[in-house]
């Protein structure tokens, strides 16, 4: 019997070949799918601890963006020749004015409000009777206008508005955090170019991120303040004009809501609308719906995405997206801060890693080009 040839081997027992051991990924790199996975889930561990310390998250970033949005103050005044401490005790001076200007405003309007809704109590009973009773020649039953008369007593928004006014005392307390929250933001921010220099030196990605951030709520800040005092302008006078009350209060509600983007005009517009409809009947309501869709419509919801969207780089999509997150995980305040918090995460999660820079490509008003090997 013939030998084997010796560059033949013959085949093993397959119960004796070891189980193939799995191919490692290139470089050691998780599978793309446990990779999206636990992002995925890290995302969500995230959200839930920001919803828990809202309280906190809240006011400390409020805080971060009005401190961004003066600093440039502090960096002329330095170039103009003035003493550093000098300069230091302008940026506080000029953070306190910016907090404690709108707070009083704020106050001041609300108080206005409460003293002034309880006169058009009358008005808003009698056009409640009215339309409960357009209701019943339409065939709905007593019974469900009775329910419907309960649940619209315009007596209660009286009421309601008391328990905004008595929920100052909490605001105030918080005012107070964040008062001084801002003090020691405000110091801290002279530092903040040495601290971005020393970043840049180890990661120069996340300092040109952080840059970008401040560059683009300054921005964002600016464009939404100007287009929020035209329109808020704007509407006053008209309101003024077509004698509807507390015109400059509702100037000033739209000048707020502007700050949230695409709804804050509906927010804004609901009061003065009415308040027109019990002052002025149902004419008057209709003029100034109309006038605020001609006006806030178009700047607010046209106009603005447009500049914004170019000033911070993000999507209409995402923009609206990321409103409803923010509001649904900080409450109100969250969907006034929605474009800065947004923007924060993309430069720190897509801007500052060259390896994400393809989702720019999704969350970005315009896809900038990317190397071959950066995804």
């Amino acid at each position: 019997m013939s030998a084997a040839p010796p560059d033949e081997v013959a085949p093993a027992d397959p119960a004796e070949v070891p189980a193939e051991e799995p191919v490692a990924q290139a470089g050691g790199a998780i599978p793309r799918a446990v990779a999206v996975v636990g992002f995925l889930a890290a995302a969500v561990v995230v959200a839930a601890g920001i919803a828990a310390a809202a309280w906190l998250v809240t006011p400390v970033f409020l805080g971060l963006v009005i401190v961004v949005m003066v600093y440039p103050l502090h960096a002329r005044m330095l170039r103009a020749g003035w003493p550093g401490w000098l300069a230091v005790t302008v940026l506080v001076i000029a953070v306190y004015a910016v907090v404690l200007v709108f707070a009083g405003v704020v106050v001041l309007s609300l108080a206005r409000l409460a003293t002034a809704l309880p006169g058009y109590v009358g008005e808003a009973n009698a056009l409640l009777r009215s339309l409960l009773s357009v209701l019943a020649e339409l065939g709905v039953g007593a019974e469900e206008l009775r329910v419907l008369a309960s649940a619209m007593d315009a007596g209660k928004l009286v009421g309601i508005v008391g328990g905004v006014l008595q929920g100052i005392t909490s605001l105030a307390a918080n005012l107070v955090f964040l008062l001084s929250l801002l003090l020691f933001l405000g110091i801290e921010a002279t530092g903040a170019r040495a601290r971005l220099q020393v970043i840049a030196a180890s990661r120069p990605g996340v300092a040109a991120a952080l840059v970008d951030f401040a560059g683009g709520t300054r921005r964002f800040l600016a464009v939404t303040t100007v287009i929020g005092l035209v329109t808020g302008a704007v509407d006053t006078v008209f309101l003024w004009g077509v004698g509807v009350p507390l015109a400059p209060l509702w100037g000033l509600l739209v000048f707020v809501t502007n700050y949230i983007p695409y709804v804050g005009f509906w927010i804004g517009a609901i009061p003065p609308v009415l308040l027109a409809l019990l002052v002025g009947g149902w004419g008057t309501a209709l003029l100034v719906v109309a006038v605020f869709l001609v006006v806030n419509f178009v700047l607010t919801s046209v106009v603005q995405p447009k500049f914004v969207g170019d000033a911070v780089g993000l999507s209409v999509s995402v923009t609206l997206v990321a409103l409803v997150f923010w509001a649904w995980l900080l409450g109100p305040l969250g969907a006034v801060l929605a474009v800065p918090l947004t923007l924060l995460v993309k430069v720190l999660l897509v801007d500052a890693d060259p390896r994400a820079r393809w989702a720019d490509a999704l969350v970005g008003t315009t896809p900038r080009p990317i190397s071959p090997g950066s995804g």
